[in-house]
């Protein structure tokens, strides 16, 4: 156990560092880097507590808490209840659908960001937009850990204002985050000597997140974010390789 607090303290410095700097990324730097030396299962579990906290601060900091939860709170129910439903039902599907599944999540956030743009979608279309998406979410969340890019392609899509998105995506990762640590404890993933790992990695990740709130200002922001969203790409096309062969 002392080995894996080492290795995750050194991953979540890393991926602390990268949402500093660049402001997303957390859990797609962690977990494709943490399943580098573990099985899936349980870098998914070590990082429930970091992602937990680390969007709790962010839709705090943000405010309007109620009215974020007002405006996006069928994708918020779609979301947390595929969430849990994915965990459930698949306790016992093997590494390799873990390794797809995060492979696909991983492959799909660098796409996104890297060259992408949704068309606007007509306010008619948003209720069954957000159970839509929100249900693609769960599912990729549930089975991957990673649940960022279905919420990337409809916030696009709404067009909305900076703060709005960071705000909209804040809460969404958090309410995904509340299932996912409901549903691991329950199927035994999330132990409690795993649990206080998780707890203990919240340190670094903060280390991190202050780290590379100082080194944005030093860095060109748009090169450092390409060069990483490419890193991501490999790792996750790495991920892909491990979940078909």
């Amino acid at each position: 156990m002392t080995e894996l607090v080492l290795i995750g303290a050194v991953v979540f410095l890393i991926a602390g560092s990268v949402k500093g700097v660049v402001g997303i990324g957390l859990p797609t730097a962690a977990i494709s880097m943490l399943t580098l030396f573990i099985d899936p299962r349980t870098a998914i579990a070590v990082g429930l507590g970091p992602v937990v906290v680390s969007n709790a601060w962010q839709i705090w900091t943000m405010g309007d808490i109620r009215g974020t939860f007002k405006r996006y709170w069928l994708f918020a129910v779609a979301l947390g209840a595929s969430v849990f439903l994915t965990v459930t039902v698949s306790a016992d599907v093997s590494e390799r659908v873990i390794f797809l599944a995060i492979g696909i999540s991983i492959v799909t956030f660098s796409v996104l960001h890297l060259n992408f743009a949704m068309p606007p979608m007509p306010d008619r279309y948003d209720r069954a937009a957000q159970v839509g998406f929100g249900t693609v979410a769960g599912i990729l969340g549930g089975l991957s850990g990673v649940w960022i890019a279905p919420i990337i392609m409809y916030l696009s899509a709404r067009n909305l204002t900076k703060d709005e998105f960071v705000r909209a995506s804040g809460m969404l990762l958090f309410i995904g985050s509340v299932p996912l640590v409901t549903a691991y404890v329950q199927q035994g993933f999330l132990t409690a000597e795993l649990g206080g790992v998780s707890l203990l990695l919240v340190i670094p990740t903060l280390i991190g997140f202050a780290l590379g709130a100082r080194l944005r200002q030093r860095i060109s922001n748009e090169k450092f974010r390409k060069v990483l969203l490419y890193v991501f790409l490999l790792l996750g096309l790495n991920l892909l390789r491990r979940g078909l062969f």
